[in-house]
């Protein structure tokens, strides 16, 4: 391999991460309705079943970070969190969602296997703290105003209260304005933590207020940028995926389409194994 060992990080009985086979955050962006879950869900486990990748779905309850307040937010924790217990149900997946506030945390935890900490509340340390006391996994996205090397006080926020069954995510950082980059470099110093990354292959995409009250992206991108933190040697993949992107109530331009996940999935598969056999 390219990079030293990490932590393995427990995300159900079923599902463990790290130093493995490339695994796999994704879904729909935020719920906007229970049969776009199923459907996304039913159809993401079948291709993850078929290709033998370990897959999280992902859906938040709530997008609380939006351009305009007229944007669709989610149908909020209690709604949100039935739905996605639902999906866990019906296809016995492990979930992944977004928290905002730190008493969100426990209620999502009754549901929920991996939280999910969004980039602009990586510092927040009243939330890192409540998601890591519910004992749960945690994805926690670097902020795209943060340096790489600086997400070591993050980790050591999670070390402190005893939950180190965490991940650090890289979604790009901050460039000029309206426009995210990647450097790939920063990927490798945060695994140097000794805990698995994962690339977040759309939001990556995304062009924050592109649009002027909701945000740009451009999703021809996505697989090109997944390959190559792949071939750096990454754990996972995280990815927002739509039956119809242009559709989508949240994320549409940076989204990947339900139909062609497959074989972007088998193309990646190929890269991680590589990289991984080095």
């Amino acid at each position: 391999m390219l990079i030293d060992n990490v932590k393995k990080v427990k995300i159900t009985d079923k599902i463990t991460v790290g130093n493995d086979k490339m695994f796999l955050i994704a879904g729909p962006c935020v719920i906007e309705s229970e049969d776009l879950v199923i459907e996304v869900a039913g159809k993401m486990k079948e291709i993850t079943d078929k290709l033998g990748i370990q897959y999280i779905f992902k859906a938040s309850f709530d997008k609380a970070n939006r351009s305009s307040i007229s944007s669709f937010r989610g149908p909020g924790l209690e709604k949100g969190l039935e739905i996605l217990s639902r999906v866990k149900e019906k296809y016995d997946l492990a979930l992944a969602t977004d928290i905002h506030e730190p008493w969100q945390c426990k209620e999502a935890a009754k549901v929920i296997d991996l939280l999910q900490i969004p980039a602009f509340l990586c510092r927040q340390t009243d939330l890192l703290v409540a998601a890591g006391e519910t004992g749960k996994a945690i994805n926690v996205k670097k902020g795209q105003f943060l340096a790489p090397w600086d997400m070591k006080n993050v980790v050591k926020k999670f070390q402190e209260i005893g939950n180190e069954n965490i991940m650090l995510c890289e979604r790009g950082a901050t460039f000029g304005y309206n426009n995210l980059v990647v450097d790939m470099r920063g990927l490798l110093e945060m695994r140097k933590f000794g805990y698995p990354v994962v690339f977040d292959a759309t939001h990556s995409v995304q062009i924050p207020g592109g649009q002027g009250e909701t945000s740009g992206g451009n999703s021809a991108y996505v697989y090109p940028l997944a390959r190559a933190a792949l071939s750096v040697g990454v754990d996972g993949v995280f990815a927002e995926v739509h039956p119809n992107p242009q559709e989508a109530l949240s994320d549409g331009p940076n989204m990947l389409k339900l139909d062609e996940i497959e074989n972007v999935l088998t193309k990646l598969l190929e890269y991680d194994k590589l990289t991984k056999e080095l």
